[in-house]
């Protein structure tokens, strides 16, 4: 559906329901596309349209600020359109915005931001997806010579159109042609996987040479976000001392995953590597590591909140450091913790650095204890070579022991996905046997709990008798096919399968593989209320290609009284240890450890789950 969104298709109005029209003749109902992040969507593009058509300042925030506030909030805002004072209660949306917010949801979009796309072209809105360029440039360019698209700009640059323009030197034409080629060869985002794992290779490398004393990861990666646009790296340490700095800006140039520079300065350099990942190295000095840290780490919304609250107790804050505003001196720089301290607020992790309440919450000494991956007490989600896994039982027990796990459960797939050698209802009792040999052959060491990950057929029915699903520990039921369904026939089809009482946990349940399959359509928050009533646990599946529910469905979840199980989906012994980026998307989403129901012991966490009959 996004990819439907980000091509700009044109739209026209159909048996009084707004429609996208598709190449092949075919239509998609505007309705069913009117969700939360639509919403944040129309609003923060109306705002950059505004500012390149020269609007108030002031105006321009205000729907900025509802943007954020509509992808941010857990209120189902179509759902809440018709109560205006349940809009006005989210915070950054006032009466004309709970307006503008009910007419997206009546009609698909906003009539300003209509007005101003038949006026500069939808071309300019992905203008603003060249690195460098804002809203300002993009009026420039179209007052100056009626640029309004990407292909206009670089055509205009090619005949050397752009010469002679208001700030349109030679090296800033260079820099929008290089933005250019950079934008059509990686527009994309990288899942958070991917970017660590590049990260700890630039690390290795750069820590090799005599002066680095340490590689931290900033930005989305370290706020745990689930995919990455760009990578940024902070290094200290003697060599990165400024005027000292090029020895080590000529060594981190040499790293030999370069696929091509961008920029090389006195104390920064940013190239791509493979798939195009852009990768931005700053050196930094010891003492104003901290201010950088909590700089590079962001959000945007949330330094800004914070900026501001320094402005008002007479300081300015920047990556350099926390100063007085009266004559400049550094109150604090070094640390992060310093600088918070300096503000009058506890530290916070940096997964809750969204501006989601936190400045708040630390100022007041009132933030929550975020769950972590060493509360984890046990996995209860993955497979092995009995249906589609790369281990036996034994040895995903060997590896779960090995990460320090209490307890784990055998989920093997049933029948239904035949790719993947599924379980009948024989070779289903045959492994609940096996499962409890090994169980006791760990000798107390660790629990192995006999378990399924059953298929939810397209009717809602499970894969399997429930006799043999009665005899099990765990059982998970997942949606593998049928993707298509409508949001009402998905919706009815999960909450047949959670009715019946042999389900304990429900798996991945929006079935979304990140960067290449979205969520199936599904009212989650009805599936989520009905699961809390009968007490089956929602499970974020924790593999870095799902991160299914994502921090703000688990917010969600928490909201209407879920259980919440976090677990790795494991097919090899090696990818247990990826529950971290899982742990990161629980506390991005505020859980505790009281949330999660495998922090508890082993006997704690079955009397957690839905009471079997």
């Amino acid at each position: 559906m996004l990819r439907l969104l980000k091509a700009r298709l044109p739209i026209r109005m159909d048996g009084g329901r707004w429609r996208i029209l598709l190449a092949e003749g075919r239509t998609v109902d505007k309705k069913t596309m009117v969700d939360n992040k639509t919403m944040a969507r129309l609003l923060a593009e109306t705002a950059d349209l505004m500012e390149i058509d020269g609007a108030d300042s002031f105006r321009i925030r205000s729907y900025r600020r509802a943007a954020e506030a509509a992808e941010q909030t857990t209120v189902d805002l179509a759902e809440a359109a018709n109560d205006t004072a349940r809009l006005l209660a989210i915070d950054g949306i006032g009466k004309g915005m709970a307006a503008h917010l009910q007419s997206i949801a009546a009609t698909g979009t906003l009539p300003l931001r209509d007005e101003l796309l038949a006026k500069y072209g939808a071309g300019v809105l992905e203008l603003l997806k060249l690195p460098g360029m804002g809203p300002k440039t993009v009026a420039l360019l179209w007052d100056a010579a009626k640029i309004g698209t990407i292909d206009q700009l670089a055509e205009a640059i090619a005949a050397g159109r752009l010469k002679g323009l208001p700030r349109m030197g030679d090296k800033q034409i260079q820099k929008l042609q290089k933005g250019i080629e950079d934008y059509r060869r990686s527009a994309g985002r990288f899942r958070i996987d991917v970017a660590e794992e590049e990260a700890g290779r630039i690390a290795a490398y750069l820590l090799k040479f005599k002066g680095i004393k340490s590689v931290t990861p900033a930005g989305s990666l370290r706020r745990g976000r689930e995919t990455i646009g760009d990578l940024d790296l902070l290094v200290t340490g003697p060599a990165c001392a400024p005027e000292k700095t090029g020895p080590a800006v000529e060594y981190v140039a040499a790293y030999p995953g370069i696929q091509d520079m961008i920029a090389k300065g006195d104390n920064k350099v940013s190239f791509h590597v493979d798939q195009g990942l852009q990768v931005d190295v700053r050196l930094l000095p010891e003492e104003s590591y901290g201010a950088a840290l909590q700089y590079f780490t962001g959000s945007k919304a949330h330094n800004v909140t914070l900026r501001q609250r320094a402005l008002k107790m007479g300081y300015t804050l920047s990556e350099w450091a926390l100063a007085r505003l009266d004559d400049g001196t550094t109150v604090a720089a070094a640390t992060e913790e310093e600088i918070y301290a300096a503000l009058g607020m506890d530290w916070m992790p940096p997964e809750m650095r969204e501006n989601l309440g936190e400045i708040d919450a630390a100022a007041g000494h009132d933030l929550p204890r975020v769950v972590s991956l060493s509360d984890i007490r046990g996995d209860v989600h993955m497979h092995t070579t009995a249906s589609d896994g790369h281990n036996s039982i034994g040895e995903m027990a060997e590896a779960a022991l090995a990460c320090g796990y209490k307890y784990i459960a055998i989920t093997d797939h049933s029948k239904n996905l035949a790719m993947t050698n599924g379980l009948d209802e024989k070779r289903a009792l045959e492994q609940i046997k096996q499962v409890r040999a090994m169980d006791k052959r760990m000798e107390g060491k660790i629990r192995v709990f006999t378990g399924i990950e059953v298929d939810i057929l397209a009717d809602g029915a499970l894969d399997l008798d429930d006799e043999v699903l009665a005899q099990m520990d765990v059982v998970i039921a997942s949606v593998h096919s049928r993707f298509d369904q409508s949001r009402e026939e998905m919706t009815e089809r999960v909450l047949k399968a959670i009715e019946n009482p042999n389900v304990r946990i429900l798996g991945h349940p929006t079935g979304r593989l990140l960067l290449r399959r979205e969520p199936f359509a599904l009212d989650l928050a009805v599936v989520l209320k009905r699961a809390a009533e009968l007490g089956v646990a929602m499970e974020h599946n924790a593999a870095p290609e799902r991160l299914d529910l994502n921090d703000r469905d688990l917010r969600l979840a928490k909201e209407l009284g879920c259980r919440i199980v976090m677990s790795s989906d494991s097919h090899d012994s090696r990818n247990l240890g990826k529950m971290v980026y899982g742990a990161k998307q629980l506390r991005r989403a505020w859980l505790t450890k009281a949330d999660v129901l495998n922090t508890r012991e082993a006997k704690g966490f079955l009397a957690g789950l839905r009471a079997r009959k």
